[in-house]
């Protein structure tokens, strides 16, 4: 859990000026500080323009910074400065963008180029697309100038293009040859004529704008109440966390606060977790709004995203829905922040700049002065602790809206209800599904596993086909009928014979992924229509709305899917949820193992019911007792965050304590043993901090590179981050071994 001090005296925000006419310039690069830069005379810059400078042979375009602490040598003396060479762009980094890319780079130790890159990550945005040509009449070949045709034939093709432009604004070619049904060649004939000009129309993305005005659906009193909460929350800093219950319409509410950002003018912002939450969200929107919003994600093409950029740093789109990095866009006026399903892990970046985008939303509104809202029924243990001690905001919706009510929960335990050999589906499961079917209702099987199994092995010799790249066994997909590894995309055949001992047709699929799981269910259920849902085939927008449609529309009898059928759809005919291994994510060490376990099992479970048909769900699992069972079964959400509460403040950790990993990697594993060792030898000792490991991590290898990890663990009150900077530095770490911070680390592979 994040401490969030952005005091604006640490901030100073006045731009260098160690010497005459000198200016500190930070460049998209993983470097720590800004370099100096002459800047021209008759030009002053600053904060947050985008210029362009040389550097070394190259040219490069950074960002004009004004909260760069001097390095210790001093600045540089001004006979060795080189020129800024000119402004890159009219478009600026607004200031609160800056302070955000300055605080994420002090609390996550990240270079502060590093955080820069990921707002300057649209570099061809900073200057504006190519004009379109279009055509108009000459002023001289008006009608009241007839003498300027005087030597021009006139045949019926030019006249027709003529008398076009005469009554009109300028036209582009496509426009004049389908009015007119002219060619190409005749616009460019007028043209060498002197009749028509070429005239620049600038092209411009400005997207519709958003109707905070439009009747929205009919809202519950418990969702006008908190809606209310929401609105007046506009126009200044808060936290409020909006929990209801799966289905209890939290989207609807928190649009309410978004029609108030826009009419006071402000910018909005909505973090989904996933691309495939989409498809049934941007539905909601325009149905509220009139329009959809401005999109920010992965799937984007480059112009698309080019020109959302642009829009945003002009203030034109006034309402954005995006993945994580949509965060660190170059907003102008952000009024609102929405992190929907805010305990959700894909907030989390662990690549490059570690950071959770739930947190940095909180410092982003606190920045900018904003309120942010975290929406989710199964909220972080972080955010209900923050929510219990008042430094959140918290408001309630207890029931499921439109009258729908909670699907009721059955736990089979497999102990005495186990699939027949070699299948996957219990005896009670089975009948569910027969009885659902039978009364013309969908069914939805959960298996967070992708491919067809999980492992492959030898029947003669044991031996596992594991990926040369990672310690991770290959997972066979044989609907595509390769091995892949889903940790670094290593692809391969599925070998005829074992390997090891060359033994012929002995590897054999061990475990169940959703492929084996969907064969099953398609010899048991031959009539039904089937639908096989993980990242593998749903991966962009269009694959989610298409998913949606026919799940709708009822073209879809039972899905089979994994985490991305989980959570943000609405399907009123899908009455059962059957969890085929409801005790895979309760396996390891990992800290939050059971709230992760119980956040995704709720989750799941809250498709089925939704609507005016009563919901089941069934958990197939060989731990009844486990706590997370009981609170599934009960509905005793509350008390298993209690439990989860009371384990956690008894050993210190999060969020009671603080956390930060540090990650040796490198292809020579004798160097990487070397770094880590001289880490631990030079481990920070004082009271309330304690350091873990060095130990091989669970993911030993990952993409050819070796793996050591170590574990900082402090109290609440140490600065981890400034501890953090002091240790690291002492070790002089060769070039080919890689030390990564991540703070508040999510992860322990």
């Amino acid at each position: 859990m994040t401490e969030f001090k952005t005091d604006n005296n640490t901030l100073p925000h006045q731009v260098s000026s160690a010497g005459v006419g000198r200016v500190k310039v930070l460049l998209p690069l993983p470097l720590s500080g800004a370099y100096d830069y002459r800047a021209p005379q008759d030009q002053p810059l600053r904060p947050g323009q985008f210029v362009t400078v040389p550097l070394g042979r190259r040219e490069a375009i950074g960002v004009v910074w004004d909260n760069v602490l001097e390095e210790k040598g001093g600045a540089v003396s001004d006979d060795r400065l080189k020129d800024v060479i000119g402004v890159a762009s009219t478009l600026t980094l607004p200031d609160e963008t800056r302070r955000l890319v300055d605080w994420v780079a002090r609390y996550t130790t990240a270079p502060l180029g590093a955080v820069l890159r990921m707002a300057m990550s649209v570099p061809a945005a900073l200057t504006p697309p190519k004009p379109r040509i279009a055509f108009a009449l000459n002023s001289a070949a008006a009608p009241d100038a007839s003498a300027a045709l005087k030597n021009v034939r006139l045949t019926p093709a030019r006249s027709r293009v003529i008398d076009l432009l005469r009554d009109g604004p300028p036209r582009t070619q496509k426009d004049i040859s389908f009015e007119t049904g002219v060619t190409a060649g005749v616009v460019r004939k007028l043209v060498e004529l002197g009749v028509v000009l070429p005239t620049p129309i600038p092209v411009e993305f400005s997207p519709p704008k958003p109707n905070p005005d439009l009747a929205g659906p009919l809202l519950s009193a418990a969702q006008h109440e908190a809606a209310d909460v929401l609105i007046k929350s506009v126009g200044a800093f808060s936290v409020t966390l909006v929990d209801g219950v799966t289905g209890a319409g939290k989207t609807e509410v928190y649009f309410e606060a978004v029609a108030e950002a826009l009419r006071q003018g402000k910018q909005a912002l909505v973090l989904l977790p996933e691309i495939a939450l989409g498809a049934q969200w941007l539905r909601r929107f325009e149905v509220r709004f009139g329009v959809r919003p401005v999109e920010w994600h992965s799937d984007l093409t480059g112009v698309t995203r080019r020109a959302a950029w642009r829009a945003i740093a002009r203030g034109e789109a006034r309402v954005v829905v995006g993945a994580r990095s949509a965060l660190f866009l170059p907003f102008p006026a952000l009024g609102l922040i929405v992190v929907d399903e805010e305990h959700d892990a894909a907030y989390k970046q662990e690549e490059g700049v570690a950071y959770h985008a739930r947190d940095m939303a909180v410092v982003r509104a606190r920045i900018g002065d904003c309120p942010v809202v975290l929406a989710s029924a199964t909220p972080s243990l972080e955010t209900v602790v923050n929510a219990g001690a008042g430094r959140y905001g918290q408001v309630n919706l207890p029931a499921r809206h439109g009258g729908a009510t909670l699907p009721s929960v059955h736990l089979i335990d497999l102990r005495a209800d186990p699939p027949e050999r070699q299948c996957w589906l219990s005896p009670p499961l089975r009948t569910a599904m027969t009885r659902t079917l039978a009364a013309g209702e969908q069914a939805l099987l959960f298996l967070n596993r992708r491919g067809y199994a999980p492992l492959t092995l030898c029947r003669s010799c044991g031996h596992r086909l594991e990926c040369p790249n990672c310690t991770a066994w290959l997972v066979e997909h044989r609907f595509r009928g390769r091995l892949l590894c889903h940790h670094c995309g290593l692809s391969s055949n599925r070998p005829k014979a074992c390997p090891e001992c060359a033994a012929e047709d002995s590897m054999v699929a061990c475990g169940p992924g959703v492929e084996r799981v969907a064969e099953e269910t398609a010899a048991l259920f031959p009539d039904a229509r089937l639908m096989v849902v993980t990242s593998d085939n749903i991966r962009k927008p269009s694959d989610a709305a298409e998913f949606v449609r026919k799940v709708t529309e009822r073209e879809v009898d039972i899905i089979v899917g994994t985490q991305i059928v989980a959570k943000g759809h609405h399907f009123p005919d899908l009455t059962l949820v059957g969890v085929v291994d409801a005790d895979l994510g309760l396996a390891g060490g990992d800290l939050r193992a059971a709230e992760r376990t119980y956040q995704l099992l709720h989750q799941v479970a809250g498709r089925a019911g939704r609507a005016a048909r009563p919901g089941a769900v069934y958990l197939q699992t060989y731990q009844p007792n486990h706590p997370v069972m009981n609170a599934m079964a009960n509905s005793d959400r509350d008390g298993f965050l209690r439990v989860e509460a009371q384990a956690r403040k008894a050993g210190a950790w999060p969020p009671f304590g603080r956390l930060a990993a540090v990650i040796v990697s490198g292809r020579d594993e004798g160097a990487v043993d070397g770094v880590s060792r001289e880490l631990a030898r030079r481990a920070p000792v004082r009271e309330g901090v304690r350091t873990l490991g060095p130990a091989p991590a669970p993911l030993a290898m990952l993409r050819g590179r070796h793996r050591r990890r170590l574990l900082l663990k402090t109290g609440r009150d140490v600065s981890v981050p400034a501890l953090l900077r002091d240790w690291i530095a002492k070790v002089d770490a060769p070039s080919h071994v890689r030390i990564q911070v991540d703070v508040d680390p999510y992860s322990f592979l």
